[in-house]
């Protein structure tokens, strides 16, 4: 008797409100890398109607006009439009950022501190931290999340190219519902797109421009079926939307980034976070760890789990399950054995290793940090397969 289920996950355009504050605070924070790879960033965004707030504790040599970075970041986004009430030259910017706690900084930093028991690069912060990967993609990973990212992609693609639909808008949601059978993706049953649009256009216009130019251009044509339902706009109007229509906080689309819900996510949010928060560096190490499991044909699917104490430099524990995947007789003990002897979760370590002091996080904001095809994001590199095989005898 097979095992067959639906699992669905969703995706977010560049101009939804969270994303817009991920997008500022990435862009702040790569502002500050630019001129001092020793920046310490946590800078959180809220935006709302034409208002944009920015707080949270920044350590930093870098001298740059911060208003000039934010409104760059919204025009590169595409709110530029004369009756956008969020627009890049008109919002009015709130600028609440401090420095960095000195509790928090003497926990951190490579040196000796009262009550500190260790000299060396401690965690930011306590917490918990994910990495997954599975073989149903070439990108190793989940394939709903991995489908409802080539909606969104392409919907920007055709949105900034201005030529074949002139009347899309930057907020856009997406969202696809995968059939498995055996826990092989085998078709799609459902395919939700919401893009914000003009005034002036027909909903028919935007359910064939959906259903034709996106989803049939970037869908595997053999998981789309007679039965696979398409629903474009279904509230059958969006013209409000952005900032404008609602909220926007930084780290409040954890999913969208990670794994579509596939995959465990500790909590921690990434955006506006420099390399020393274990929440994003860390979360960063877990994919890298889990795709090299599986790119060496250790499990079909691995997601590892470590934790941290703020201050202290090892982690505090260190797990990997395979939910039964594991190849030639291997168990989860012996893969976490070979993880522990390949890798080190130290946040030192982990910052040189990937090299993390780069100002490479504008890059990450949109479309999932993870099931990329970058050379900047050397957590997607499968370097360790022949150390983890060898690992395991």
């Amino acid at each position: 008797m097979s095992n067959r289920f639906i699992f669905s996950s969703e995706s977010v355009g560049e101009g939804h409100p969270d994303k817009v504050a991920d997008t500022i605070s990435d862009a702040v924070l790569d502002a500050c890398l630019s001129q001092d790879k020793f920046s310490r960033v946590a800078c959180e965004t809220f935006v709302k109607s034409n208002i944009v707030v920015v707080g949270g504790e920044i350590t930093t040599a870098a001298r740059f006009d911060y208003n000039q970075v934010i409104r760059e970041a919204i025009r590169g986004i595409g709110y530029t439009n004369n009756d956008d009430v969020f627009h890049a030259d008109q919002v009015f910017i709130n600028n609440y950022l401090t420095a960095q706690s000195p509790d928090i900084s003497q926990g951190v930093d490579a040196k000796k501190a009262k009550g500190k028991k260790t000299a060396e690069q401690g965690a930011g912060d306590q917490g918990l931290m994910f990495g997954y990967a599975c073989n149903e993609t070439p990108e190793l990973m989940p394939t709903p999340i991995m489908f409802a990212h080539r909606l969104g992609r392409e919907l920007t693609r055709i949105r900034k190219a201005g030529q074949l639909a002139p009347w899309l808008r930057p907020d856009a949601k997406s969202q696809v519902s995968v059939i498995y059978e055996n826990d092989r993706p085998v078709g799609i049953s459902n395919v939700v797109i919401s893009t914000q649009h003009t005034a002036a256009v027909d909903h028919k216009t935007i359910e064939e421009f959906c259903i034709e130019q996106v989803i049939r251009k970037v869908l595997p044509a053999e998981m789309l079926t007679s039965k696979t339902e398409f629903l474009i706009n279904p509230t059958g109007r969006f013209v409000v939307g952005g900032p404008q229509g609602d909220s926007g906080l930084t780290g409040r689309k954890i999913i969208v980034d990670s794994y579509g819900g596939f995959g465990r996510h500790g909590g921690g949010a990434f955006s506006g976070k420099d390399p020393s928060k274990v929440d994003r560096s860390a979360a960063y190490m877990g994919r890298y760890v889990a795709k090299n499991i599986v790119a060496a044909g250790l499990a079909d699917r691995a997601e590892i789990q470590f934790a941290y104490a703020i201050g202290y430099p090892k982690p505090v524990s260190v797990y990997v399950n395979t939910f039964g995947t594991a190849k030639n007789g291997l168990t989860d003990a012996t893969i976490t054995d070979a993880v522990e002897k390949v890798f080190s979760f130290k946040p030192a370590d982990i910052v040189s290793h990937l090299k993390l002091l780069r100002p490479i996080y504008s890059k990450t904001t949109n479309y999932g940090h993870f099931g990329k095809d970058d050379k900047d994001l050397t957590w997607e590199a499968v370097d360790k397969v022949k150390a983890l095989q060898k690992a395991v005898k």
